[in-house]
């Protein structure tokens, strides 16, 4: 018997949300768009993902109002993905796998995350045990781990070797 495509006989709130993150490549590109990546060839350069599945994962995302898709330059016309509300929640989920991955696989450190207001380095909910908050997103630091190689071939993980705010754009350029 074939797999199916989808879950439309699953009465399930997860089995719904894996029909739009589901997929293999999909939260990577969550991830990479709230670690500041924007721009299609940065994903592209970044995940190594084939430039067809790319395109569908970002028309799905922004279909779903999980990526807002903006024009960045007009001639040529070039555009951006930000993420929305509906990325933002996906952290704890994101944040949730990689502790998990971590700690199952033996996986060294590859990225700190901090409170960006006192440094702490957050709980495993995303609390600040310093300040006892679950810290928003924008204020979450990411800093580089011991696990990171410290000289990789692509721009995007050099520019992601310094620390930096989640969701701030990031800048390729000065990589």
């Amino acid at each position: 018997m074939a797999l199916g495509k989808d879950y439309a006989t699953q009465e399930c709130s997860i089995a719904r949300a894996l029909e739009i993150v589901g997929e293999r490549w999909t939260l990577l590109v969550v991830r990479d768009a709230l670690y500041g990546v924007r721009r299609y060839n940065d994903f592209l350069v970044h995940l190594g993902i084939p430039r067809a599945v790319l395109a569908a994962r970002l028309q799905t995302l922004t279909a779903e109002g999980i990526l807002e898709k903006r024009r960045y330059q007009q001639s040529p016309p070039r555009d951006e993905y930000v993420p929305t509300g509906r990325a933002l929640a996906l952290w704890p989920t994101l944040r949730a796998l990689g502790l998990w991955g971590r700690e199952h696989f033996d996986e060294p450190r590859l990225r700190w995350f901090r409170h960006a207001d006192c440094g702490t380095e957050l709980g495993p909910n995303g609390e600040c045990p310093a300040c006892g908050v679950v810290v928003p997103v924008a204020d979450v630091l990411m800093e580089p781990g011991p696990g990171l190689d410290p000289d990789p071939a692509d721009p995007v993980s050099r520019a992601l070797l310094r620390p930096k705010r989640l969701l701030e754009p990031l800048d390729v350029e000065a990589a």
